[in-house]
């Protein structure tokens, strides 16, 4: 192997490792968390790598960086998550993609995404990003719905042709009650998870947790950790 594959390889085993003891310590099976590489920043040649490892979920979260490296690696048998802010001059092409849109947080852009997908001809799926900082009407710092906002807008992605509501994400926040306290906000997120299931059964999703604290998400309940930097390392940014 490469250096870089070797360097690969040995972070996801530890990643791996990581995942299955959370797993182990809050009783769940370890089939039960799906691990998502975030590869931004990061070139095509890693994701082809990531492949070779046995990596089956990407994600992105810039459609400029995203979209050339989705099409360089179009023959990898890989699901693209988009995790970004996505700004509805933007859906035309993630929708091009983009198997599931990890951060639907607004009727605009379920408008957006549902007519693209049906000019592309393509069924995607639709995480709606809950902003745990946000009042009960307003958008959290880093986008998301607020809580209160979760059945409507998630009624509007369920009727929406070319769309499946797949479930709810979110991001630990910086602000707010629940600033520090990761494992608190995940389990608030899975208490919001089965309050829409009742409404919605399918969508059984739980996104939650990065590197620094995918054992805080496994022990609430998450479904699929996003894992960027404790996979590909810490990149400098150019410029």
């Amino acid at each position: 192997m490469t250096d870089r594959k070797d360097e690969l390889a040995a972070n996801l085993a530890k990643v791996e490792e990581r995942i299955a003891a959370a797993c182990a310590a809050a009783g769940r099976r370890r089939d039960g968390v799906t691990l998502i590489v975030v590869t931004k920043t990061y070139p095509a040649s890693d994701v082809r790598t990531l492949a070779e490892l046995g990596v089956r979920h990407v994600a992105e979260n810039r459609d400029q960086d995203a979209a050339p490296k989705a099409a360089e690696c179009s023959d990898l048998p890989l699901t693209w998550h988009f995790v970004g802010q996505l700004q509805t001059n933007k859906v035309r092409s993630v929708v091009g993609y983009a198997d599931v849109v990890q951060s639907v947080d607004r009727a605009k852009l379920v408008t957006a995404l549902s007519r693209e997908a049906v000019r592309a001809g393509r069924q995607v799926g639709c995480l709606l990003q809950v902003a745990l900082d946000a009042g009960e009407s307003a958008r959290g710092e880093r986008g998301g719905v607020a809580p209160a906002g979760i059945e409507e807008l998630a009624d509007l992605v369920a009727a929406a042709e070319g769309l499946r509501l797949a479930g709810l994400m979110t991001v630990a926040p910086l602000t707010g009650e629940y600033a520090g306290r990761e494992r608190a906000a995940f389990e608030r997120l899975m208490d919001l998870s089965t309050h829409l299931r009742g409404s919605h059964p399918a969508a059984n999703m739980v996104s939650a947790g990065m590197s620094a604290d995918l054992e805080q998400a496994v022990a609430a309940g998450a479904t699929h950790v996003r894992v960027g930097s404790a996979v590909l390392g810490v990149r400098r940014r150019l410029g």
